[in-house]
């Protein structure tokens, strides 16, 4: 990355602005209000926020008519779908394909004589964007954008011929990002397919139920008005969100989320930490039996929508845990897989935290350039 701003030969420390014009977003991009009735049209891809990925200007997901019904807005290859609803979540993808898209996003169309289209993502992204796009939003609930409001605000874009120079930054860093992207898929599909078929040569007669060697509980939830940034990793529905005062586990614990969106969601806590009540915690393992890591690993790759109940607000009740039925494997096999398992997850952990900082260096030339 250095190899490429040394080529561009600009001090992205002390940018001179003084040539940089202000626009008004309105001259900046074009807002597309073509609608579309999905029952009455010939496109076949559809887009909703659901399919937009925070952070990302790749659209890697769709849908079709079938999956929805009312108007929606009609978007051309090119278009830059932008979700206007709860704008904090950074959702802004470029579309690929011709097709129609949510009406709680923005369909944006760069004016390619104040922004380049292939800048325009990219600075869709940035802070200075985002950040004034979180402030005009309207409602509580789920604040959105007015193109109103938005097209009023305004701008400082550089020139046409520094555009060109910050593209190709942005176009290396963001290529590093997807061929990391690719890394981190290739080998959570390698990891998955090793556990299942280790799993698929289990030969065992015995089953056993999980409440009959451990005590899934759930414990206290705190506020998060008591959260902190000091203390014990605290462990919500979906992983750690914050630290505590107190812990209530000393050693690491499976911990199942057993409510709302992340229903199902395995982890494996670090120690001393506190687990809130929405998660099920596997508590006093019997360990001549299964092995904790064990355990987590297994319930992590396997299917847990059977003890899924509810469809509104998704829940795994205690007897459900309880009854769960997973073979008996002796203590021995367990922890070699355990091993194995361990060093898969530690070059996955290698190649995620790889991910993140690209992510941060990316956002970090964002945050000098606008």
């Amino acid at each position: 990355m250095s190899a490429v701003i040394d080529e561009m030969a600009i001090d992205l420390n002390n940018l001179d602005k003084s040539s940089w014009k202000t626009y008004r977003f309105d001259e900046i991009a074009q807002n597309i209000s073509e609608r579309v009735d999905p029952n009455n049209t010939d496109l076949t891809v559809y887009i909703g926020l659901e399919h937009l990925d925070s952070g990302s200007i790749h659209i890697k997901r769709s849908g079709t008519p079938d999956d929805v019904n009312g108007q929606k807005l009609r978007f051309y290859k090119g278009d830059v779908i932008f979700g206007r609803r709860r704008a904090y979540q950074r959702k802004a993808g470029v579309a690929t394909t011709d097709g129609f898209c949510s009406a709680h996003a923005l369909v944006l169309r760069a004016n390619p004589d104040v922004i380049a289209p292939e800048l325009f993502p990219f600075f869709l992204h940035s802070d200075l964007f985002m950040n004034r796009a979180v402030d005009i939003s309207v409602g509580s609930l789920s604040p959105t954008i007015n193109w109103g409001t938005l097209r009023h605000q305004e701008f400082l874009l550089p020139p046409m011929v520094l555009q060109s120079k910050f593209i190709k930054l942005f176009d290396y860093s963001n290529n590093a990002l997807t061929e990391q992207d690719k890394l981190n898929a290739t080998l959570d599909i390698y990891i998955k397919s090793y556990f299942l078929d280790f799993w698929n040569s289990i030969i065992s007669n015995e089953k056993i139920k999980l409440g009959e060697v451990c005590k899934p509980k759930q414990w206290k939830t705190i506020s998060t008005k008591e959260l902190s940034d000091e203390g014990y990793f605290v462990y919500g529905g979906n992983g750690i969100i914050g630290r505590y005062k107190e812990f209530n586990h000393k050693d690491p614990v499976v911990a199942i989320s057993c409510r709302g969106e992340y229903c199902g969601n395995v982890h494996y806590t670090e120690p001393y930490s506190y687990i809130t009540g929405n998660s099920m915690c596997l508590d006093e393992v019997n360990r001549k039996v299964f092995e904790p890591k064990f355990l987590f690993y297994v319930l992590f790759y396997l299917n847990l929508d059977s003890v899924v109940s509810g469809s509104a607000q998704p829940q795994i009740i205690k007897s459900d845990i309880e009854n769960f039925k997973l073979p008996r494997v002796p203590i021995s096999v367990q922890l070699d897989l355990v091993r194995k398992m361990d060093l898969l997850w530690h070059i996955k952990t290698e190649n995620k935290s790889n991910f993140e900082n690209i992510s941060k260096l990316k956002n970090l030339l964002l945050t000098r350039v606008f």
